[in-house]
């Protein structure tokens, strides 16, 4: 049976296929394609068995789908998630809304508040405190208003109670309530992020109310269409989960955590693992730091709200192929704004602006004649070269004593230092060498960009799997199933503590399993992980580390992450615990690539099909163009080259060299 994994990205849709007979088939196709299909997943998944649009898919022909997802992530960031109604204790109706009161810019004379995403807010009359005594019970006078809330046509629920991370009674009761109503989206605060802070928590719970909806609707459509096959989704975490516990406070990150666990399980098996992965695709690049274990936050901040949910510690640019440019203001300016997949870059022949993929494209880093012919109305066309250079022609009649290829060169440069910009941040500025680590490239455009970024930073080596262009639908494919359940603590680290951190860890083990039991089904068992958040007495930001029995060697591991990203020490200092989490990690079968053998002398090199100019580092430059089919372990391409893939393209810069692996990995090594 077939098995499946896709990555719906902004602007391509990547699937990687495992066949019955353990081969390996990738396939990429626009996100938006309204002209020829619906879904690009579905589509793509016609695609790989050959099936006709009129045809249904075959499900007994297919194990399992596993999917990563921006249906989510897109609805956030344009606010078209479902109307939400949000319920919270009385005299708090408009914390949310205020929020922490943050100035991320002091200087701005004017504060704009993140729009919120509730529509409605009621008050209800109830309270416990901090210790667990209740107050007020619930006052049912509140009911009148949910009831007309639910007439309106709002049906989804956020419920958010001061103290219900520790006193939930209050919160069950309410919900109760709400599901009597009919509301079919119940998000409630203390099962959502049982945490502390009432802004976050309560941020998070209406994130889920808000999206939820609209990811049960996406997942019912496919699974209506798959009939009874096994269906999982990438959650932010880095970890799979089945369809039915996908929820939307868990989705923003879906594809982006594909790619970081690809880029880890991938350069690990070749001996790496100190890296940093570098995601260029269409719309943005996403940059993460991996240096034995995944790096997750456990507060975030997207598109202005604010999530209490453990993510993929990942760092987002507005830079990727399709990001636009513009020469304004008597300066070049690259994104934010992205052509996405429809109209696309101008060379997609849809009438797009111009593009980084299109300076690629007039410094011949981008060769038409070997990319995919599905551009044009008909998506039947090559790239359209020559729009591309009447559109470059018009920005050498304002840019004065440039070429187009100097144009271009200057926008691509703009991009390389806005993306090494975003390594900069979760690597140099948090106290890590990147001299020291490897670059990861992958994503759509990514080859044609990682050596001007390793150049910018000072790095010496890039890895580029042979997937590298689909490998988050890839790395989809490899993911465990993880569930992570978290508990706010904060009391003093010290042996009496121990005890209860402890019992928690029983509970937090009970509910993941829970959660996981569905799965186990062709698993390979589970594991556990213990983490820990400490953070000094009267501090705010708190770090994790490994639980232990051993007080002391907790402290020794946050003492020695604090002087790694802060630079000091408080000795003597009390430690409090600010939450306790488990991780169940159940792992999932994959296919093992094969091992390449050489059958072409050594002295021999490869042959390239043939011999190109590319215009970088401001001169022309001799490029032999090489398919990486016809390359062998071993064999050595001196820059400056191109490696033509069959969905991505590899520059080789000037001062470079590639080495092909026995894993059918490319090696590139500063010279």
């Amino acid at each position: 049976m077939f098995k499946i994994f896709a990555d719906r990205g902004g602007t391509f849709t990547d699937l990687v296929a495992i066949t019955p007979d353990n081969q390996i088939i990738i396939h990429k196709l626009l996100s938006e394609n309204p002209e020829h299909y619906q879904d690009a997943v579905m589509q793509g998944i016609k695609n790989i068995l050959e099936i006709t649009n009129n045809n249904c898919i075959p499900s007994e022909k297919i194990e399992v789908i596993k999917v990563g997802t921006t249906v989510a992530t897109n609805a956030l960031l344009e606010r078209k998630g479902d109307r939400t109604v949000l319920l919270i204790t009385k005299g708090f109706k408009d914390a949310l809304k205020i929020g922490y009161q943050n100035r991320p810019n002091i200087f701005a004379l004017e504060i704009k508040l993140s729009e919120i995403l509730y529509e409605k807010v009621i008050e209800i009359e109830e309270r416990y405190n901090a210790q667990g005594v209740e107050l007020l019970p619930v006052n049912y006078n509140f009911i009148p208003q949910l009831e007309q809330a639910y007439q309106s046509g709002i049906r989804s629920c956020a419920i958010v109670l001061m103290h219900s991370y520790l006193y939930p009674k209050h919160e069950l009761q309410v919900a109760e309530i709400a599901k009597k109503i009919g509301f079919t989206q119940i998000s409630i605060s203390h099962q959502v992020s049982p945490l502390i802070k009432l802004v976050s928590r309560g941020d998070t719970t209406v994130v889920d109310a808000y999206l939820s909806p609209i990811l049960k609707r996406y997942i019912n459509n496919l699974a209506s269409q798959l009939s009874n096959t096994k269906l999982m989704f990438m959650q932010s975490n880095g970890g799979l989960i089945n369809a039915e516990n996908f929820n939307g406070k868990d989705s923003i990150l879906s594809g982006p955590a594909g790619g970081i666990v690809g880029a880890v399980k991938t350069s690990l098996k070749a001996g790496i693992n100190k890296i940093i992965t570098f995601d260029m695709g269409g719309t943005s690049t996403d940059v993460a730091h991996f240096n034995g274990e995944y790096e997750r936050s456990f507060e975030t901040e997207i598109a202005g709200i604010r999530l209490c949910t453990p993510m993929m510690s990942i760092h987002t640019v507005a830079a990727g192929g399709g990001s636009i440019i513009k020469y304004d203001d008597f300066r070049y300016q690259v994104g934010p704004e992205s052509a996405g997949a429809n109209p696309g870059p101008a060379c997609y022949r849809k009438g797009g602006k111009l593009t980084i993929t299109d300076c690629n494209l007039i410094v011949k880093k981008i060769q038409p004649q070997f990319f995919p012919k599905v551009f044009g109305i008909n998506s039947n066309l090559p790239l359209d070269k020559e729009i591309v250079k009447d559109k470059f022609r018009e920005l050498a009649t304002e840019i004065k004593d440039k070429t187009a290829e100097q144009i271009a060169e200057g926008f691509i440069t703009i991009a390389v230092e806005n993306m090494a910009n975003a390594i900069k941040k979760i690597s140099l500025q948090r106290g890590y060498d990147v001299s020291e680590y490897t670059l990861v490239c992958f994503g759509g455009a990514g080859g044609q960009h990682a050596c001007l970024i390793a150049d910018s930073l000072g790095m010496k080596r890039i890895f580029i799997h042979p997937y590298a262009g689909v490998l988050s639908a890839y790395g989809i494919g490899l993911a465990d199933v993880r569930i992570i359940k978290q508990k706010s603590v904060e009391k003093e680290l010290n042996l009496k503590l121990l005890s209860v951190l402890k019992q928690l860890i029983k509970e937090l083990e009970i509910e993941a399993n829970s959660k996981i039991s569905p799965l186990m089904k062709g698993g390979k068992g589970g594991s556990y992980s213990y983490k820990v958040n400490l953070k000094y007495l009267g501090t705010d930001s708190s770090l994790t580390v490994n639980f232990n029995k051993n007080i002391d060697i907790m402290r020794e591991e946050f003492e020695e992450k604090h002087l790694t990203r802060y630079g000091f020490l408080q000795e003597n200092k009390e430690l409090i615990v600010e939450l306790i989490s488990v991780e169940l990690i159940q792992e999932m079968p994959t296919v093992k690539p094969p091992i390449i053998n050489r059958n072409r002398p050594l002295n021999e090199p490869p042959k390239p099909i043939e011999i190109s100019q590319i215009f970088t580092h401001n001169s022309w430059y001799k490029t032999p163009i090489y398919l990486r089919e016809d390359l062998q372990p071993d064999d050595c391409i001196m820059g400056t080259a191109i490696i033509v893939e069959k969905i991505s393209t590899i520059i080789i810069e000037p001062d470079w060299k590639a080495r092909l692996t026995n894993q059918n990995c490319l090696i590139l090594e500063k010279v």
